[in-house]
């Protein structure tokens, strides 16, 4: 089952995704999301490895903000 928070979480990255932009703010208030209740679970995991490795080969380009 997926978590309130994983969705919320899913929801946030799919959109930086879409965007193919993410300012460093929103990335910050999807790692404290993340983290927000003690537990990075398997699902959470999952987009947040997705959302680093798109960063990491460009394809979301991580801006001031």
């Amino acid at each position: 089952m997926l978590s309130k928070s994983g969705k919320k979480l899913e929801e946030i990255i799919k959109k930086a995704i879409e965007d193919h932009v993410i300012t460093t703010s929103e990335y910050e208030e999807i790692i404290a999301m993340a983290n927000e209740d003690g537990v990075i679970d398997a699902h959470e995991r999952v987009l947040l490895q997705q959302l680093n490795d798109m960063i990491a080969d460009r394809t979301v380009k991580r801006i001031a903000g």
